[in-house]
């Protein structure tokens, strides 16, 4: 009964950031057969909405069945997952011809999240589009491993900070919602230079000292939101640095838990596989990118960090 229950229960992996074209789809789908060829059972899911590519990196052609299909017709998740030519793996595309992300309704989402909870597979592995839209944040929120990813680049840093910013505020609000507390969170944070509250951390402190029924909620609502930060196309030393200070930054300013998973250094081989349609994990299994996309996942696998020597 037990191992009934263990394969039913699966683990439901996000890849977002906020801005594109940081390497998101490339991670989702290396990360997936990483996990396939050491035999767990994966299902990747691109819900980039219009601008749906995981099964290009894949090598295979666009899935003529999508989630408009889960959306408009009710198809389920499962029926419409698609074989990808690696074993123990499959693929749903997000392509929604007739729905834009921020038109698909709220009940429409909580229908997809339910069912993505429900698929029999070991791992689920969430492709994420660009932008902090509330559906994005939301399925990044849904996730039990929320995996930030970013360059070595001040823009790229300044999306990925706001992304996840947004994804904690809207988490504090949602969570009080439902207790009838939602509308002191908003007073607090619109009147914050009042309140002298200078960070989102600050205002978790604010509210916690103000009303501790509330700082109660908080901490349960709060206990699983960890990041799980992963740096591409680093090109120094000091570049991995930069995993560790925004360990830092979140801890110092949004008061979140966040993990330094590992890194991958900037490679032409990456491009060449991506051109060749040929995924990177099988077509180039030496390089050093998979190996290094190897070490990251197996530290999501198991809870570890990167150790960073200071230079």
């Amino acid at each position: 009964m037990s191992s009934v229950i263990a394969e039913k229960e699966g683990k439901i992996w996000a890849v977002g950031g906020g801005k594109g074209g940081t390497g998101k789809t490339f991670l989702a789908s290396s990360i997936g057969i990483y996990l396939a060829k050491s035999e767990k059972r994966v299902i990747l899911i691109d819900v980039d909405i219009g601008g749906a590519n995981l099964h290009s990196l894949l090598g295979i052609s666009r899935p003529k069945k999508c989630l408009t299909n889960f959306f408009e017709t009710g198809t389920s998740l499962s029926r419409l997952a698609v074989k990808t030519g690696i074993e123990n793996m499959s693929l749903i595309t997000g392509d929604v011809h007739s729905l834009a992300s921020d038109n698909i309704r709220f009940t429409q989402k909580l229908k997809l999240f339910r069912h993505i909870m429900k698929l029999n597979k070991q791992y689920v592995i969430i492709d994420l589009g660009g932008g902090s839209h509330n559906n994005t944040i939301d399925t990044f929120l849904m996730a039990d491993k929320k995996i930030a990813v970013l360059e070595p680049e001040i823009i790229a840093i300044e999306n990925m900070y706001h992304f996840v910013k947004n994804a904690l505020f809207r988490k504090i609000r949602m969570s009080l919602r439902s207790y009838g507390f939602k509308e002191i969170v908003e007073h607090m944070w619109e009147q914050r230079e009042k309140y002298q509250i200078k960070s989102l951390k600050e205002l978790i402190d604010s509210l916690k000292d103000s009303f501790s029924y509330i700082g109660d909620i908080l901490d349960r609502e709060l206990a699983d939101f960890r990041i799980y930060l992963v740096l591409n196309k680093i090109r120094s030393s000091q570049d991995i640095l930069i995993g560790s200070s925004m360990k830092s930054i979140f801890n110092k300013y949004l008061g979140i838990d966040a993990k330094f998973v590992g890194y991958i250094e900037y490679d032409d081989v990456v491009w060449r596989s991506i051109r060749e349609r040929r995924p990177l994990m099988l077509n180039y299994s030496l390089s050093r990118v998979a190996k290094e996309i190897g070490v990251f996942t197996e530290n999501l696998l198991y809870e570890r960090e990167m150790k960073i020597s200071r230079i």
